[in-house]
């Protein structure tokens, strides 16, 4: 863009003004429409190296963000991210989130959640590593958390609370098996450690009779489904459904009659 000399000045003043390079904000604007994200120094390059603080002022004259992955130091415009209605914008492992950064998109996905969420969950979602981030909000008093089992569960600050502790309790009385085919995104490697730890408490006609019941729940694949969770062959599996089918199953005995293994007395000659 052509400086128009300033009248009333001394020549010397107009001789800098006309030498201060111009930086477009469709500099910015092209750039980003066609890379989609960028670096701060991606952007200075781009704009014939100004200074860093000439970006940034650039920046503020338009509708951008940063990520909140990646230690916020992507940039992108408002106009280019595609959110999801979760609100979150990936490019390749850049991530960014209509809430803002990533302290103020952990509070948000937290307190629109129904039941709270653990460091793990919250991570699952976001696609970034959230314990700190959790942790600094429960010191600023901005959420607060519960320990619930063997991990520790975000909720908000106020009457919601209350409400996601409920629904917490509820889902947490649901069946495991049901949490890994409904509500995959609900811990469901915790589910599966779960059904793993209950069953290995279990006699082995009490296993096969509990994969069996898990299994049909589970419906058309759950014989090999909970064969393959719990280490059993699936007719092993199949054998429990259908004595929970076929109510078979008030016989106290673990094996049949002559089941397991011979006696070493009844292995010697004579």
């Amino acid at each position: 863009m052509r400086q128009l000399a300033l009248t009333g000045v001394p020549e010397w003043v107009n001789s800098l003004i006309m030498r201060t390079p111009q930086y477009p904000l469709t500099a910015i604007t092209e750039f980003l429409n066609t890379h989609k994200v960028a670096t701060l120094e991606q952007l200075r390059a781009a704009l014939g190296d100004p200074a860093r603080c000439t970006i940034f002022r650039k920046l503020g004259e338009l509708e951008y963000l940063s990520s909140y992955s990646h230690r916020g130091k992507y940039y992108t415009l408002k106009s280019v991210a595609r959110f999801t209605a979760q609100g979150l914008w990936r490019f390749r492992t850049v991530w960014f989130s209509r809430f803002g950064n990533l302290l103020e998109t952990a509070e948000a996905f937290v307190r629109r959640s129904e039941t709270g969420y653990s460091a793990g969950e919250l991570s699952e979602v976001l696609g970034v590593k959230t314990k700190h981030a959790l942790t600094q909000l429960v010191r600023e008093g901005r959420l607060q958390r519960e320990k619930l089992g063997a991990a520790y569960v975000y909720f908000a600050t106020d009457s919601v609370a209350r409400q996601q502790r409920k629904a917490r309790t509820v889902h947490a009385k649901a069946s495991s098996a049901d949490l890994i085919v409904t509500n995959p995104d609900l811990a469901v490697e915790e589910a599966k450690a779960t059904i793993l730890l209950f069953s290995s408490m279990l006699n082995e006609k009490q296993r096969r009779l509990y994969a069996g019941l898990e299994s049909l729940k589970l419906g058309h694949g759950g014989d090999a489904h909970m064969a393959s969770l719990l280490g059993m062959d699936p007719h092993t599996v199949a054998r429990g459904r259908r004595e929970l089918i076929e109510r078979n199953c008030g016989d106290d005995t673990v094996r049949a009659a002559g089941g397991g293994r011979l006696s070493q007395e009844k292995k010697r000659p004579g």
